[in-house]
């Protein structure tokens, strides 16, 4: 199992237990960017934080996951 594998099944996990307390997936994806924003702090900077999320919003693709540049 990919680590993405394993990550998006957590991620399933997460939604089918909002959904079932009625909260909306967009909230979910606000916390889960706060989240992985909060992990990127423990070894990186504001800008280089900034950079990663900027190069991943630029190179979205809906046939694929999100992959950022540095492991």
């Amino acid at each position: 199992m990919s680590t993405h594998q394993m990550v998006a099944r957590h991620v399933e996990q997460a939604l089918a237990e909002a959904a079932a307390r009625s909260i909306d997936e967009d909230v979910v994806a606000r916390c889960l960017l706060s989240e992985a924003i909060r992990l990127f702090k423990h070894r990186r900077s504001n800008d280089d934080i900034a950079a990663e999320l900027a190069a991943a919003a630029d190179n979205l693709d809906d046939d694929s996951p999100l992959i950022f540049i540095r492991p």
